[in-house]
């Protein structure tokens, strides 16, 4: 969940989001539990995402991102070119909806 949501809610998204990934890790046949150093790697990535959402979309200062998600990730020039560059509306619904229907035939 991502961390407004769980500022609003307080500490009940903790139970709601457990039982969520639960509810993923089943439908997608991941153990119901993953070892500690792979939710370490997890937590890691979500903290950069976030970061990056919130200097790249949110309109986050680079100091105010730092004080709630730590250090900005490093990052290629090719990531920050290839990946970092926001596509339009339509571009974006094109290729999310192209996955989605190779991911659904397999």
């Amino acid at each position: 969940m991502i961390t407004p949501f769980k500022a609003v809610i307080g500490d009940t998204y903790k139970i709601i989001e457990a039982r969520l990934l639960v509810a993923i890790h089943v439908r997608f046949g991941l153990p119901v539990t993953l070892p500690s150093d792979l939710i370490a790697i997890i937590k890691a990535a979500d903290r950069a995402a976030a970061y990056l959402e919130a200097t790249r979309l949110a309109g986050f200062a680079a100091s105010e991102a730092r004080r709630f998600f730590g250090r900005p990730p490093k990052l290629t020039s090719s990531i920050e070119h290839d990946y970092l560059t926001p596509w339009p509306a339509e571009v974006g619904q094109a290729r999310y909806l192209d996955r989605f229907a190779r991911l659904a035939r397999d």
